[in-house]
């Protein structure tokens, strides 16, 4: 059986310490389990849990998958509510989670309930999992297969993580005597131990030198549409930013004002990144003088005053900033492509490979690479808002030449 959702976006979400029986009312309909007291309490807990994360869109959506899936499974295939499974069903769960069945697996992302004469109904079409395929795939023509459906490692460290804070909160309601999550030993059969350190997803020096050479020209050509691209190009690896940190949502929204001028003449950026923690970026000569042009070309002072309120990246269309994070991929993938076939063009279609699979991040590691080859370390890692320095030292890249110089004089006819 395809299960329907249980949880709704947080926008439309009633607060369940206070309105829970509405949100009941609602689902009732649809989901017979809610008639009976223990599932009914189930689910109750399972959203205190969630909405206790209301502050981050994103966090709130992570919990609500993880927690989710297990509530829907636990009903519908153990036929138990959450708080009283066992050690080796939680083990059944994560297996389940690696393979599930075709049923429960969509091909595309569809909104869990939609609108109906004036109610929110569970969407028919929602599947609690979703097959994806890469960029690179999809530029070639291919399309989701739900049998061909995979969990990353990093989602099934996601689903221990979440699921053992989720147990952790029942026990303390009460609700279960131990953490079955916790319980688990091997979890080294689900989730493999990474190499030392993995190595940096980044696009090459020339590969970028192409790259903002082409939002230049786009620039020239059209520069009602691509500016704006210019400047987001500069931005995003110039200070490294997160592309939630360009777009506004419910927690902030970047501003002009955001650029700050000290005591002593130097500017700064101020984001509000991972955490709801805010940090200072040093702002460049260089990025100076392309938000300077950035903002000569909207009609601007070339260097923001106190307190500037004008968004800083503005809507397609309309007033107020942009406030999707699709847009901001989109124009990224168009410099992208653009710049491929410009190198194709120039005869390096080998240098240019890495560009077809190259996301928005990219950029945020490839400025942190270049920086920490010549900026103390300590002032990368603040300017980047890692949480600590081994996440910073992922970036050097010494040792991984110095051992590939090495290993280049192994020869295969020993002496």
């Amino acid at each position: 059986m395809t299960p329907f959702a249980l949880i709704d976006n947080l926008e439309h979400l009633s607060n369940p310490f206070t309105q829970f029986e509405h949100i009941v009312t609602e689902l009732k309909d649809n989901v017979p389990f809610l008639n009976d007291p223990d599932y009914k309490r189930d689910l109750q807990l399972a959203l205190c849990f969630i909405y206790s994360y209301n502050g981050s869109q994103a966090t709130y959506n992570s919990y609500r998958r993880e927690v989710e899936r297990l509530l829907l499974w636990s009903w519908h295939t153990q036929s138990t509510p959450t708080t009283q499974l066992r050690r080796d069903q939680i083990e059944a769960f994560i297996h389940f989670c690696i393979t599930p069945p075709e049923s429960w697996i969509g091909i595309k992302n569809v909104a869990r309930f939609k609108q109906h004469m004036g109610r929110r109904v569970p969407n028919k079409e929602w599947r609690p999992f979703v097959s994806h395929i890469s960029k690179l795939e999809f530029s070639n023509g291919d399309v989701p297969v739900a049998k061909k459906y995979s969990l990353s490692q990093a989602a099934i460290r996601a689903t221990f993580s979440i699921l053992s804070s989720y147990y952790g909160f029942l026990m303390q309601e009460e609700a279960v005597h131990q953490n079955p999550v916790a319980l688990i030993r091997q979890k080294s059969k689900f989730v493999k131990k990474e190499v030392t350190r993995r190595q940096v997803r980044r696009i090459s020096n020339l590969q970028w030198d192409y790259v903002i050479e082409t939002a230049e020209m786009l620039a020239e050509e059209d520069p009602a549409t691509h500016e704006r691209t210019l400047f987001i190009m500069n931005a995003l690896l110039g200070m490294y930013l997160r592309i939630s940190e360009l777009v506004a949502d419910e927690r902030s929204a970047p501003v002009m004002g955001d650029f700050t001028k000290d005591a002593d003449g130097h500017w700064w950026f101020k984001v509000l990144s991972k955490g709801n923690k805010e940090r200072l970026i040093a702002v460049s000569d260089d990025m100076l003088r392309a938000l300077a042009r950035y903002r000569q070309f909207r009609d601007l002072p070339p260097l923001p005053t106190v307190a500037e309120n004008t968004p800083l990246i503005p809507k397609n269309r309309g007033q107020g900033p942009m406030t999707s994070s699709r847009q901001i991929r989109n124009i990224v993938q168009f410099c992208f492509d653009t710049t491929y076939q410009r190198m194709c063009d120039d005869g390096m279609k080998a240098d240019a490979e890495d560009l077809r699979v190259a996301t928005v991040h990219w950029l945020r590691h490839t400025g942190i690479s270049e920086d920490v080859k010549t900026r103390p370390k300590e002032h990368v890692r603040e300017d980047a808002g890692h949480a600590s320095m081994a996440t910073t030292d992922r970036y050097i890249d010494t040792e991984y030449r110095e051992r590939h110089a090495s290993g280049r004089k192994k020869t295969l006819r020993p002496h």
